[in-house]
């Protein structure tokens, strides 16, 4: 597999690309998923979020490019490992642009685990693990650790709960935790090829976010997922800014 001209390629459609501030595992349109990489595989994101406001308080455009990759030879326990180039609009004056690498991992069982019908998915990890730490000022240091639990039902499609906490340095104290909840459906009734989610990440700090969006799979290995990301109310100087219009390109190998 020519993965190093595959990223090129990649970059090159950065290039062409504007592009919140997440450095990304397997997730639902924002929040992670319950989904894990089995092992070799390797999928390439390239997620934009762009503002629908050019307002002074809208906060920076981002894009990231992902690489993430299965690491475990077992079917009933599957770990994945990240990493992001996560930069922004506003270039030298930005510690997000001066220190764009960004790490995550994720640890999950899946569904029906071990021969146990009904059981639900788990999955638990980190991510937004930055390299920079000056200060509360331009902190890139997230360091969000998490929990989801996911099931999926008949025609209603698959619930996940879970939670997070992550720095208060970065995220604010006493609001850098809270609920995360998603809904999403596969839509074989319209195409085989579409998949909707709604997400919500709790919290009034830079990430809290309602998010809808759907996918479409041009291909067994490419899909495009279109979104809206709106933030929630933040405390005082904290907030996630106006709401992003968000384009999230997968390939997997």
């Amino acid at each position: 597999m020519k993965l190093g001209r595959i990223l090129a390629a990649t970059c090159a459609v950065l290039a062409l690309a504007s592009g919140v501030a997440m450095a990304t595992p397997s997730t639902q349109i924002w929040i992670p998923s319950s989904d894990v990489k089995g092992f070799k595989e390797v999928n390439i994101g390239v997620d934009n979020y762009i503002r629908f406001s050019d307002a002074a308080n809208a906060g920076p455009n981002y894009y990231d490019l992902g690489v993430t990759v299965g690491v475990l030879p077992l079917e009933n326990f599957k770990l994945e490992l990240g990493v992001d180039y996560l930069t922004d609009n506003l270039g030298g004056s930005s510690n997000q642009a001066k220190h764009p690498f960004m790490f995550n991992f994720k640890a999950g069982i899946p569904e029906d685990a071990f021969g146990i019908k009904g059981m639900p998915a788990i999955a638990a990890g980190m991510y937004n693990i930055g390299t920079f730490d000056r200060g509360v000022s331009g902190n890139t240091m997230q360091n969000i650790a998490y929990g989801v639990v996911a099931k999926t039902f008949p025609i209603i499609g698959r619930i996940s709960l879970g939670g997070y906490n992550g720095a208060e340095k970065q995220l604010g104290e006493k609001i850098n935790n809270g609920l995360l909840a998603s809904w999403d459906r596969s839509m074989p009734e319209i195409s085989d090829k579409l998949w909707l989610a709604v997400d919500y990440m709790g919290g009034r700090n830079y990430n809290g976010a309602v998010s809808v969006g759907g996918s479409w799979a041009f291909s067994k290995n490419t899909s495009l997922l279109v979104g809206v990301n709106v933030y929630n109310p933040a405390q005082e100087t904290l907030t996630g800014g106006k709401p992003t219009f968000t384009t999230q390109l997968d390939i997997n190998f």
